[in-house]
């Protein structure tokens, strides 16, 4: 196994791309892995933190007509962009992905969908044999049981796939505090989705607009 180590391992932006993979109503309904509402939160929240830090997302679904159409939550992130809707099980025998890929330019393949011992294993596993360099984000994703989701990361793993969640791959774009390009972008995704830090952040900011009582002398 190649080990991931060193700086050049970390993501960056500039070097990203996203696909979003069957993040449908059909697959949601039998979602025992997570709770429900927290993959679309996560899945959003992927989402939106890639559009903050300009990293191009690929949409795709499986026969939309009768599995439903991607989270309005997720398509409201990228109006008006195509949905690129499969008959493949295994999104990375589309060429129509792999081509939107592929114009890209970019290296670092970042995967999440449902569900993730099918629709997420098939495609990172045949994207590592072809020499890419492959991230799942397990919270964005989801399975049928726990077990099943674990089965699937270990075997991804062993594949030579890295894994992260939704707020670490955030975190890794943004890297530095001193680069302001895109933190206001990602302190709104963090109040959105981000639960307790995003509401102390929130917190922080009506604090220091209180204004301090005199003191009586």
């Amino acid at each position: 196994m190649t080990f991931r180590n060193g700086l050049d391992s970390l993501l960056r932006p500039e070097d990203s791309v996203v696909v979003l993979i069957d993040h449908q109503p059909y697959q949601l309904t039998n979602v025992n892995s997570h709770e429900p509402q927290m993959v679309v939160n996560n899945a959003a929240a992927l989402a939106k933190a890639a559009k903050a830090f300009r990293v191009p997302t690929i949409l795709t679904s499986v026969i939309a007509d009768r599995g439903g159409y991607i989270f309005p939550q997720i398509t409201d992130v990228f109006p008006g962009q195509e949905v690129i809707d499969r008959t493949f099980i295994n999104t990375w025998e589309d060429s129509k992905v792999v081509d939107a890929v592929k114009a890209t330019g970019r290296k670092q393949l970042i995967i999440a969908g449902l569900w993730t011992e099918i629709c997420v294993a098939m495609p990172v596993i045949q994207a590592l044999g072809e020499g890419w360099d492959v991230t799942v984000v397990t919270d964005a994703s989801g399975a049928v049981s726990t077990e099943a989701h674990n089965v699937a990361i270990q075997r991804m793993i062993s594949a030579g796939a890295n894994v992260m969640t939704w707020l670490a791959v955030a975190a890794e774009w943004q890297r530095d505090w001193a680069r302001t390009e895109h933190a206001a972008e990602l302190t709104d995704v963090l109040v959105q989705h981000a639960a307790g830090s995003g509401i102390a952040f929130l917190w922080e900011q009506q604090l220091l607009n209180t204004p301090v009582a005199a003191a009586k002398g």
